[in-house]
């Protein structure tokens, strides 16, 4: 029959320092989409294994600020942007009775677009704060029973959250003033 020839040339945008090729848009979107397949993995078997439960808090922390691998080393993610984890919680159609955990309301936030109601849920969340890596460090056992090793959070592990104890009530001598310390 004949060779085949590219029809489209190569062109360069004015003002712009990249050369694009035909299909760079589809490269790239597919790039996004292999970082994202790695937390898909491990979102769908965190479901299945039905552990977001009373940990969801930190299942988005990991999605989020955490690496994540394989045993045998191989990286699936090292972290995704709120956008796209609540990109992957409506494409896996994720429970949204899991937003109440972190005190949003499923009944206020915008029913129609579930990709907003995610992002907004991760908004109120707080991923980074000391709860969520407690809860984050509580799943690092059973994720690695599914098959996935998590990494420490980067910059090290904030001191986890104790519960508080109550205030020493101060002490009173037989006169009934109270002593010194």
């Amino acid at each position: 029959m004949g060779e085949v020839y590219a029809t489209a040339p190569v062109s360069v945008i004015p003002g712009a320092a990249r050369v694009l090729t035909p299909g760079a848009d589809r490269d790239r979107a597919a790039r996004g989409r292999g970082r994202m397949d790695g937390i898909r993995e491990l979102l769908e078997a965190a479901r299945t294994a039905e552990l977001p439960a009373g940990r969801f808090r930190g299942l988005l922390h990991i999605a989020i600020g955490r690496t994540v691998s394989k045993p045998d080393g191989t990286k699936l993610s090292a972290g995704l942007t709120w956008r796209e984890v609540a990109t992957l919680l409506k494409n896996l159609r994720y429970d949204t009775e899991l937003g109440r955990e972190v005190g949003a309301d499923p009944d206020t936030l915008s029913p129609r677009d579930r990709e907003r109601f995610w992002y907004a849920v991760i908004a109120l969340a707080r991923v980074d704060s000391a709860v969520a890596v407690t809860e984050a460090e509580k799943l690092i056992g059973p994720l690695k029973d599914l098959g996935f090793v998590v990494a420490p959070p980067p910059g090290g592990a904030p001191a986890p959250v104790k519960e508080a104890k109550p205030a020493a009530k101060p002490r009173v001598d037989e006169k009934g003033k109270k002593k010194k310390k």
